[in-house]
């Protein structure tokens, strides 16, 4: 009988007031006495701001009560009305005024986004930057677990969503609170209670409604997010192996795997762009009746005797007025949400938990002889798979100390180990003495170099990617460690030099260009502990060689451990280690594993049979191109799928 296990469900998020808790550490700028102005000058000119932003209608209305007094010699309640001299400049006067209240409001209210944009801006950068910091932090497993595009995407949309909370709550969701707050009490203290009343239920079931239909809304734009968070990933995954697509020419594929990212992306776009259209439609309706229930009151009061001309024109204005930003409050609750998912998954990693941290009173690596040991090393990435079972081995000081075996053995989860990207399960290792565990990583990690298989540069320069391993390095020794990689003449022949971009991940050099560039920068930052993993093992022959004595020179006095796939790099090492299945098999020098005829041996004749076979091809492909070019006559060109000549019969 089968199961079908429900998805776990998504965790709650948090509300806006949880939101802005954790958010207020950094709104409110701690240490920072001239933003903490900017915060309190902003709210001041928000309340000035809504005042104008009332007294306008009220001008409005004004000038049209001289204007009907101008006209009709009428005070406007329908009384006869003695009309001074000069009562034209009235109106005149009214109008001026409404002039300067709209341009005072607009003054106001952008001088009040202009100072406090610098404090949103703060908070912005301080969490981003502490985001960034934290992921570096955390595990190796966790950025392995994580695709990349994803991760960039959500730290770009948290940053983005703390902008925009900080943008609509404090700019425009506040300002429409007070401002609702006002009409209401003004409509009541000039009209009657019932204006305000009609209002708050006109503003309710818009809210309502507003509420309801950007629920819906919101669901179809999550769907629109992951479609669109997808579609990048791909992307960026797609582009970042351009030339993996390329060895299997998997362009269709790839844009067929884009375009169905992009077609749920479409889809979801468009019913977000109708749905939109049905909440503003349900908005305009419910803001038209009671907008309509409105101004039906203040005509009969005018015909009642109980309100004038301009008190129409007054009502009027303040609803318009009010309908602007109630318009944007569908937008708003959308992106509030938006940005409070959108904060809450950047909180997510902040609040994860580093895999391996420093423990507390850890200290500084000491670093005397710089032995490396590792004792009894218990390793598994998932509990039913060991890696390592029972390692036991010693690096001496300034001695080579390399590891052989099959794929799979767990020769390069050694070097992870003692980087402390993942601790053991039990067994420990150290270094002088010192457990790893119990120290700081960072002083830790400074006292190792590591030159790896599949070097990845950084998109900038040459120059900058040597300098990368000691930053503070002056140019006569970043010029040292390429001359002593051997890549100094390569740089040199260059027209840009040391400012040549080497290009996304470094794909503009060559491999072994690549490997020089990594040694040069682990020449530069000087460590006493140097790991090779396979860094020789992705290269032909000849730059094989090449690299081989640049990496001689390099572990020269240092601690070396060097994890090998070809067994020609080890041969001069002072000691040799088998893995086998998580186990030390053997150990040894190049010539005593020999001498044992085991696994060592076993694999040194394996890889000397497949050398001699990839030789003995190269021999006879020259051959058959020099008896080629022999029966060529001079300028003829030979032609590579021609047929060759059938055998001269013997008679």
């Amino acid at each position: 009988m089968s199961t079908t296990q429900t998805p776990p469900a998504e965790p709650e998020r948090p509300g806006l007031v949880a939101t802005y808790r954790r958010l207020w550490p950094y709104l409110w700028p701690h240490g920072r006495p001239d933003l903490q102005r900017r915060v309190f000058i902003a709210f001041g000119l928000l309340l000035v701001a809504k005042v104008v932003t009332l007294a306008m209608p009220f001008t409005f209305k004004w000038a049209t009560d001289a204007l009907v007094a101008v006209v009709g010699g009428r005070d406007g309640l329908g009384k006869e009305a003695a009309v001074p001299t000069g009562i034209w400049a009235a109106p005149a006067l009214m109008i001026l005024l409404y002039g300067a209240a709209r341009i005072a409001m607009a003054l106001l209210t952008q001088v009040r986004d202009g100072l406090f944009a610098k404090v949103a801006m703060h908070a912005v950068r301080r969490l981003a930057l502490q985001t960034f910091q934290h992921m570096h932090r955390l595990s190796l497993r966790f950025h392995l677990e994580r695709k990349t595009g994803g991760l960039t995407r959500v730290l770009e949309r948290g940053r983005n969503g703390i902008e925009e909370l900080s943008r609509l709550m404090v700019l425009t969701l506040v300002p429409t609170i007070v401002e609702f707050l006002l009409v209401l009490g003004t409509l009541a203290y000039e009209f009657s209670l019932s204006y305000s009343l009609v209002v708050l239920v006109m503003v309710a079931a818009y809210l309502g409604y507003t509420y309801k239909a950007t629920e819906w809304r919101i669901a179809i734009r999550k769907r629109m997010n992951d479609s669109d968070t997808d579609a990048n990933t791909k992307a960026v995954d797609s582009l970042l192996n351009y030339e993996t697509v390329k060895y299997f020419g998997a362009e269709g594929r790839e844009t067929a795997r884009y375009d169905q990212s992009m077609a749920r992306y479409e889809k979801a776009s468009t019913q977000t762009y109708v749905s939109l259209a049905v909440l503003n439609a349900g908005q305009a309706v419910i803001f038209t009746i009671g907008m309509a229930v409105v101004m039906w009151l203040a005509a009969r009061d005018i015909m009642a005797g109980r309100a004038t001309i301009g008190g129409f024109v007054l009502v009027n204005t303040m609803l318009v007025q009010l309908s602007m930003p109630l318009n944007f409050m569908g937008m708003i609750y959308r992106e509030i949400k938006q940005a409070l998912i959108d904060i809450d998954d950047m909180f997510r990693i902040l609040h994860r938990n580093p895999e391996i941290a420093d423990r507390p009173g850890a200290q500084p690596l000491a670093i005397g002889e710089a032995v490396v040991r590792f004792e009894d090393v218990h390793f598994a990435y998932v509990p039913e798979r060991p890696i390592l079972r029972g390692i036991s081995f010693t690096v001496p000081a300034g001695r080579t100390v390399a590891i052989v075996g099959p794929s799979g053995a767990g020769k390069s989860t050694l070097s992870r180990l003692l980087f402390r990207f993942y601790e053991p399960q039990s067994g420990r290792i150290t270094v002088d003495g010192q457990d790893i565990a119990a120290v700081q990583q960072d002083t830790l990690r400074a006292a190792i170099g590591m030159v790896p298989q599949d070097t990845v540069l950084f998109n900038d320069t040459i120059g900058y990617n040597v300098r990368y391993g000691r930053w503070e390095a002056s140019e006569e020794e970043v010029r040292e460690a390429a001359r002593l990689a051997q890549i100094d003449r390569f740089i040199a022949a260059l027209p840009e030099g040391y400012d040549t971009p080497v290009g996304e991940r470094g794909l503009k050099l060559s491999g072994g260009e690549k490997q020089r560039v990594a040694i040069a920068r682990t020449i530069l930052k000087g460590p006493p502990i140097l790991v090779l993993d396979e860094a020789t093992s992705a290269l032909d022959s000849f730059t094989e060689r090449e690299i081989q004595d640049a990496l001689d020179r390099v572990s020269r006095g240092r601690t070396t451990l060097v994890i090998a796939h070809r067994l020609s790099t080890v041969v001069g090492a002072d000691e040799i280690i088998v893995l086998d299945q998580g186990r030390i098999a053997e150990r040894g020098t190049h010539l005593a594993l020999l001498a044992q005829g085991g696994v060592y041996a076993a694999m040194w004749n394996r890889q000397r049979e497949a050398d001699a076979a990839r030789e003995a091809l190269k021999r006879v492909e020259a051959e058959e191109g020099a008896s080629l070019r022999t029966h060529l006559e001079p300028g003829e060109i030979p032609n590579p799928i021609a047929k060759a000549p059938e055998p001269a019969s013997v008679s």
